[in-house]
């Protein structure tokens, strides 16, 4: 990092370290670093930069970095980080590091990623582009220094700019309670979210044993080969090299030592096949192709027990990684396509989530080695099953949250809570289904949706006002000067969000043809924008209906029988509850209620040039069916306690891990400096627990007041 750029970048931690009390302040300017001579390493200034951040999050909660729906807390300071990337390397082989998380990394329109369940063909790039993407892993990413400056420089700006719940219709709530104000995800261990299953039964990771199975290979299979061995193999798997075979001599020869090679090779690197040759009195195996290029994708057949089921079943546990991140690191340590794996639904970042996942043809005891290499991840309670996972086969999610640092006192928490439990609250699509930036998601879905292209285009590319990294500011002014994709593209070290892969379609097929320059983006991710623009019609249209008709259902409101909706007769009213009422995302196989909300809805479509009687779209992907969604909903297992507590950073539940590790529950004093909210509730799926603890706070949950209350409680 010049000169330059380090000073300023310490003034503008200076600026921030102002907000801290006086010792905070002390042991802050302590660990500022000293000038360096070029050839010392970074890591003074980085742990300066860590000690602003424990310092701010210690006590409130802040962070540098750009929050997801609260205020964040950065739990990856400079010795954390190196422990992680020692363990990884004395697991896995380093080639197989390289690029990871550039593989993982989210688009900085925050759309949430590809809900796909693989084997279904969800969620998978189009060809045209995978192979440039794949080409791309080692030009992408940036240095440590050159993040954590993006980082510091975002922070000033979070405050600013972004979405507010007004902005997306998120006006009403459902209760009579006073609020109270607390803090949400201020770790994102306050937050655990555990998957319900089709049978009803919540996933819990408790079992980290494998099955028993005779025909696995023994453990000698990971450490038989050495790293350099690895290293070439892989090579070869990847079609990295022009070799077309990799010869291993078999030091010891014997029998049982040459079938725990085949058995290594052919387990840790699938599309390989093994043969055993004499060259010059010495015994090699050698690990060839036998399928071409398919074989990454096609698990071998024959290797596989035909009294065995196809898919390994297996309860993931993650910590801050949001589901297809999450799939994309497994993939990698596997060598395996993200494609085999399936699941039933995406979860978020920034929480500790627990859910089922299953992996076509790999077996248990692969995955389990995983656990000793990859950290902030642990699988377990590991079966054999005939079939995939599919996408929304799932009843929901049970979540437990801590609210910290509330203001209610115990009557309030008593009224909020026992409103949430017998009333519920309203089922708006919660902040983040509008993404984070300056430009709202559901701007692009409604330019889409009129097929301005242009507008697309231009709303994708643009400058914005707001928190962004460096390199997008500049490829969006490379932009905005020469209008040239490729001199922009240049820009970006990172070539896979949405703004690079927009600019390697627009490269590609030219200005004039906006369309295929779009189609690069995955299907999943373009289809969002306009689930967005649905989501924001949505909200508002809920938020007039309970201002019109308050929280009773109506003549003319819609109610589903089955999958039909119909209305609500005058006679019929008294047979239904607000619970029963569904209101329609529009589209052209839906129908509207028979009241003035259905006007509502006409005006609304109209001013934004759309024809509610015409949802098709000249691009069927495009095209809008529909659904139907209630407004209402009631949390089900509803309970809370308020805990007291005085060290911030101490957890205030044990987590599945820590169960598994024995530790004991927290034990909590009668009186503490700060008061807790601990909640457990379980929702449906589609539904937003960050709507269930507004109504309960009867407080604005966006980045942006979130991040200003924050800020107030500093003062």
């Amino acid at each position: 990092m010049p000169g330059r750029s380090r000073s300023w970048l310490f003034r503008v931690t200076l600026a921030t370290a102002a907000l801290l009390r006086p010792e905070q302040r002390a042991r802050l300017l302590a660990s500022r670093p000293a000038p360096r001579l070029r050839s010392q390493a970074p890591g003074s200034l980085k742990c300066f930069l860590g000690s602003l951040k424990m310092e701010m999050t210690g006590i409130t909660g802040m962070s540098l970095k750009r929050g997801s729906i609260a205020v964040e807390d950065n739990d990856s300071v400079a010795p954390a980080e190196e422990a992680k990337r020692q363990k990884v390397s004395e697991c896995c082989p380093p080639k197989s590091q390289d690029g990871l998380d550039n593989n993982c990394l989210p688009s900085s329109e925050k759309v949430p990623g590809p809900p796909g369940a693989a084997g279904a063909g969800e969620g998978r790039k189009s060809s045209d582009t995978q192979s440039e993407e794949e080409e791309e892993v080692e030009e992408d990413g940036l240095s440590e220094e050159e993040e954590e400056e993006e980082e510091a420089e975002s922070f000033a700006d979070m405050m600013k700019h972004g979405l507010t719940e007004l902005d997306v219709g998120i006006t009403k709530f459902v209760s009579s309670h006073q609020g109270f104000s607390g803090i949400l995800k201020e770790r994102y261990s306050d937050f655990v979210v555990h998957e319900i299953g089709k049978d009803g039964r919540i996933s819990h990771l408790n079992d980290l044993s494998v099955p028993v199975d005779e025909e696995d290979p023994s453990e000698d299979v990971f450490t038989v080969l050495t790293a350099e061995e690895k290293c070439r193999l892989e090579e070869l798997q990847l079609f990295k090299n022009k070799e077309t075979s990799v010869a291993i001599e078999v030091i010891e020869d014997t029998k049982e030592k040459r079938t725990i090679i085949h058995q290594a090779i052919k387990s840790l690197f699938p599309g390989l096949e093994t043969k055993t040759e004499d060259r010059e009195g010495k015994k090699y195996i050698v690990a060839y192709h036998a399928a071409g290029k398919k074989a990454l994708a096609n698990p071998r057949k024959h290797s596989w027990p035909k009294s065995r089921g196809s898919y390994c079943h297996f309860v993931l546990y993650k910590e801050n990684k949001d589901t297809m991140d999450a799939i994309n690191v497994l993939s990698k340590y596997l060598r395996v396509k993200p494609n085999i794996f399936s699941y039933m639904g995406t979860k978020d970042k920034r929480a500790i989530t627990v859910q089922e996942i299953a992996v076509l043809k790999i077996t248990a005891q692969r995955l389990a080695h995983l656990n000793k290499c990859l950290m902030n991840f642990k699988l377990g309670n590991f079966s054999y099953q005939k079939n995939p996972l599919k996408l929304g086969e799932l009843q929901g999610n049970h979540f437990t949250v801590v609210l910290r640092n509330i203001t209610g006192t115990d009557d309030q928490v008593q009224q909020a809570m026992n409103s949430l439990k017998e009333i519920g609250f309203i089922n708006y699509y919660g902040m983040q289904r509008f993404g984070t930036t300056a430009v709202p998601t559901y701007q692009v879905g409604r330019a889409i949706l009129q097929n301005s292209w242009a507008e697309v285009m231009d709303l994708i590319l643009k400058p914005r006002s707001g928190a962004e990294k460096g390199y997008l500011v500049k490829c969006r002014e490379e932009w905005a000067k020469t209008k040239d994709p490729a001199a922009a593209l240049r820009k970006l070290p990172v070539k896979r969000c949405v703004e690079g892969q927009l600019l390697r379609g627009l490269s590609k097929y030219g200005m004039k043809n906006i369309v295929s320059a779009f189609g690069i983006i995955p299907r999943n991710n373009r289809l969002m924008y306009i689930h967005s623009y649905q989501s924001y019609v949505w909200n508002n249209m809920v938020s007039q209906r309970i201002e019109e008709y308050g929280l009773k259902p109506v003549p003319g409101d819609l109610v589903l029988k089955g999958a039909t909706a119909t209305y609500i007769e005058e006679e019929d009213v008294n047979n239904y509850s607000i619970h029963d009422v569904v209101m329609p995302l529009p589209g052209f196989d839906v129908i509207y209620p028979k009241h003035k909300i259905s006007e509502a809805y006409r005006e609304m479509l109209t001013a934004d040039n759309l024809d509610i009687d015409n949802m098709r779209h000249k691009i069927r992907d495009y095209s809008l069916s529909g659904a139907y969604r209630k407004i209402i909903i009631r949390p089900q297992n509803v309970s809370w306690e308020v805990v007291a507590y005085d060290d911030p950073k101490i957890p205030l539940f044990n987590t599945d891990v820590d169960n598994l590790e024995g530790k004991p529950p927290p034990v909590f004093a009668s009186e503490g400096k700060y008061r807790a909210l601990k909640m457990e509730f379980s929702l449906p799926p589609s539904t937003y627990a960050t709507m269930a603890i507004r109504e309960v706070l009867k407080m604005d949950t966006s980045i942006k007041k979130q991040t200003q209350l924050n800020t107030t409680w500093l003062r």
